[in-house]
């Protein structure tokens, strides 16, 4: 999975590159390594350059770190926001939760890179990276984490639930998604 990223040595040339550097990682590869090696929970805030103070990091802000530190390189590493229909299949734990809440699957977003055509999901090192299908795809800043992938996230979310869940509120069916993603 690594081998499917870029490889160049870390310069100083803005805050991520400056974070890796100062931990003595001295390449692209090296960070994303890292990151990938790092536990999956949110951290003390929703800021992509916080993943290295706070030892921990979800799909959003482990990959707009990298995304960044690819940019401050000048090289073409995408972050992409996908949508996909979660389920305990794809995302084991997650099934008890949604049965309590009278559901089956969920509309998720996941975040991970692309790099020449290739998705590279950086999530976890312990589980399978998610391949799909994607019902969206979209590319998006590391800045683009915590707002704009939020509202384009909801309103997916309720325009699925109208088509398919009638009489739900979308603030119950958040709540249940936000339960997922504590499981």
């Amino acid at each position: 999975m690594l081998s499917r990223l870029p490889e160049f040595p870390l310069r100083p040339l803005g805050p991520a590159s400056e974070a890796f550097l100062e931990r003595g990682v001295p390449t692209y590869r090296a960070a994303a390594e890292l990151v990938w090696r790092l536990p999956y929970g949110r951290g003390a805030r929703r800021d992509d350059l916080a993943v290295l103070a706070d030892r921990r990091g979800t799909c959003s802000t482990k990959h707009a770190l990298l995304a960044r530190l690819a940019r401050e390189h000048s090289v073409g590493v995408a972050l992409v926001m996908a949508i996909y229909m979660m389920d305990e299949q794809n995302t084991p734990g997650v099934g008890s939760v949604l049965t309590s809440h009278g559901l089956t699957t969920l509309p998720e977003a996941h975040c991970m890179l692309r790099w020449e055509g290739a998705h590279v999901d950086l999530t976890r090192s312990r589980m399978p990276a998610l391949t799909g299908p994607w019902l969206s795809e979209t590319v998006i800043e590391p800045e683009d984490i915590v707002e704009h992938k939020v509202g384009v996230h909801r309103r997916f979310l309720a325009q699925w639930m109208v088509a398919n869940l009638p009489g739900w509120r979308l603030e119950s069916l958040w709540r249940a998604r936000e339960a997922c993603i504590a499981a």
